[in-house]
């Protein structure tokens, strides 16, 4: 080992400088073998070793043994025992040592015995001790990084788990109620107008097709190491896609924009796009409308979605229990630091109105 090399080494080398002190014998080579030995313990049981490398090291010198590289494997055990918490071990044990070293001392050359000479000891066993606490400092602020690291990264992931979990469940219900409206269209015609189920039949068709296609796209951005997404994400320009498949479930929905429409940041256009696919859904699924009109209104630094409907939300306004949808899209508006609101509308039904910034026009 090479630690005992240079201790029983460098202690011999030493001794040749210091006639007063006690000559080396076989029982300090063992005490110089044995400090070093116990070091190589010192992470699994680092205050079992403290207490070792001390005993070893103070009868080292309460023997009277020429000082040298003795200290070595005393600073590497008060370390070790520190890193670790056990920083009352390591205190006591360099206090018992000061004091094995003084009573060396003094019964070597009790005449020559000084208190300068203590205090340098005293100050190297306090440099030792200082270092192990800067080591310590430093490992449990690793520790707590590391921590907070791993931390954000659980946070994240709950956060990426509920983004996720909010858009299948828009891209489901959005799908899911339109397939059920044609094909309650479809039964119904079934008997009576077999001419008129075809087109039902083929929007179901392509609202499964792009459901399908959208989760497969969320899934995609599971896989770490899957391919890229089968479709981007949707935009503003999608719109029109809803006002289409609507028509098909029997719902009359209008496009409007005011203000200059222009490109915006992505986060904002799958926002509102969202938002947008999520009410006419609502306005499907329980308003019993026929007609539902979305105005887009894009400010210098807000963009407005606003959506009516002509169903009966309106009466029943004020009674009005969020459900999952509601919450959902409040949670998209403020997650941008935007508004979200439900009133009475003019045609009747409910209002829903987002406010979502755009970064100063983006």
């Amino acid at each position: 080992m090479l630690l005992a090399l240079v201790q029983v080494g460098g202690t011999l080398g030493a001794a040749h400088n210091q006639p007063a002190r006690r000559p080396v014998d076989a029982l300090a080579v063992g005490l110089l073998v044995l400090g070093p030995a116990a070091v190589w313990f010192g992470r699994r049981a680092p205050r079992l070793v403290c207490a070792a490398v001390v005993a070893t090291t103070g009868l080292f010198l309460l023997a009277g043994y020429p000082y040298g590289p003795v200290y070595a494997s005393l600073a590497l055990a008060l370390v070790f025992a520190v890193a670790r918490g056990h920083r009352v071990t390591a205190w006591s044990g360099a206090g018992a040592l000061v004091l094995a070293d003084a009573v060396g001392r003094i019964r070597l050359d009790r005449d020559h015995w000084s208190w300068g000479t203590q205090l340098g000891v005293v100050g190297w066993v306090l440099v030792i001790l200082a270092v192990a606490e800067v080591v310590r400092v430093r490992a449990e602020r690793a520790a707590s990084f590391r921590a907070a690291v791993q931390e954000r990264r659980r946070r994240q992931a709950g956060e990426e788990r509920l983004r996720i979990a909010q858009e299948l469940h828009d891209v489901v219900a959005h799908h899911m109620s339109l397939i059920n409206v044609q094909a309650s269209v479809a039964l119904h015609l079934a008997d009576r107008r077999p001419e008129n189920v075809e087109p039902a039949l083929l929007a179901i068709k392509d609202a499964s097709k792009e459901a399908l296609a959208e989760l497969r796209s969320l899934i995609d951005v599971l896989r770490d190491d899957g391919p890229a997404p089968l479709a981007p994400a949707p935009t503003l320009a999608a719109l029109d896609d809803i006002v289409e498949r609507s028509a098909h479930a029997g719902l009359v929905v209008s496009k409007s924009v005011e203000g200059q429409a222009r490109a915006l940041p992505a986060a904002v256009e799958l926002a509102a796009y969202r938002i947008v696919q999520e009410a006419i859904t609502n306005v499907v699924r329980h308003a019993g409308a026929h007609h539902a009109a979305v105005t887009l209104g894009y400010g210098a630094e807000v963009l407005t979605v606003r959506i009516d409907d002509d169903g009966d939300g309106g009466r029943r306004h004020a009674d009005l229990v969020p459900g999952n949808g509601l919450r959902g899209m409040h949670e998209r508006a403020a997650a941008l630091g935007g508004t979200f609101s439900v009133a009475a509308s003019p045609l009747g039904g409910l209002r829903l109105e987002a406010g979502l910034p755009v970064g100063g026009g983006g």
